[in-house]
Formats: structure tokens, sequence, C-alpha cells
């Protein structure tokens, strides 16, 4: 699987509370949770992000409660890849769940800035930041992650 997209940067500790903020967990409408989407800490960013469009974090991203919203409010706002530092496992354990890849790599995460075009396989583990000229490895899905994200989820297909 092949992704391509352009980068929102942002920190360490990006926690739940902040990708998608607890008044808006009366809902389980995707469109709903995407429309408020990282809203506390970047106002703008469902007015700029696009299909397809990655997001790159710091250390600990997705540390907090253990709700699926925070993975399907970024799949649902048309991300198609986190790239971060490191993430808390049970947000790693979710977005695998739903289908929205997320991949360990601090050197491509803590190297990119906003803006930046990544390309990115999956199933050779080759993230690349075109607008740097720079290529980086990490670990590829195994077979069944890659079927579950190509499904598009644990209970989809």
């Amino acid at each position: 699987m092949f992704l391509k997209g352009c980068a929102h940067k942002y920190g360490d500790n990006i926690d739940t509370d902040v990708i998608i903020p607890a008044r808006y967990l009366n809902t389980t409408s995707e469109e709903e949770l995407a429309a408020h989407c990282m809203e506390d800490i970047d106002t703008e960013f469902v007015k700029k992000v696009k299909k397809g469009d990655i997001i790159t974090g710091g250390e600990n991203f997705g540390c907090g409660s253990s709700r699926e919203h925070a993975p399907l409010a970024i799949k649902a706002s048309g991300i198609s890849c986190v790239i971060a530092a490191s993430f808390a496992r049970i947000f790693y354990r979710n977005s695998i769940n739903i289908g929205l890849p997320i991949l360990e790599c601090r050197e491509a995460a803590l190297e990119s800035d906003d803006g930046d075009e990544f390309e990115v396989d999956l199933s050779a583990g080759v993230i690349k930041n075109v607008t740097k000229n720079r290529s980086y490895k990490t670990a590829a899905f195994p077979a069944e992650i890659q079927s579950i994200i190509s499904r598009g989820g644990l209970l989809r297909g």
C-alpha cells in the first residue's frame, strides 16, 4: 500500500482530548468527529487538511483515554497515515483496529515540517520526505495488519 500527502506536524504528548475534545464524544458520526479533529490545538486543521495528508508527531502521540473516537476523527478527516516518534499503546491498537496506518519513525517525524510532502510504502516500511529528499526505514506491517488496514478496519470487509 502506497500513500502520498502533505504533513501536519504536532509535538510531544498529543493526547486524545486534543485530537477530539471530550465535548464531542456524544457522537459516533465520523463526519461530526472529523469536523472537530484537532480543533483545540489547531483551529485551522479542518480547513487545511486534504484527503491523503499525513500527521507527524513527537513522543507519546495519542496518550490519554482509550476511546476510539481519536483515531476515528483523524481517519475521517482525510488523514491517510500518522508518523510519530512514539505512540501510546492503546492509541496504536485502536488505530490499527479502525484501519488507520500509524508508523513509529523518530527521525521521519522529528525532521518533518508542516507542509512537507511525504510518500509512504506501508508494505516495505519506507517513508520518504520528498520535500527534503530524505528516506527512512521503519518496520513494515505484518501481512495480517496490512490486511486489516486494506479492508478499512478489523470489523470491515
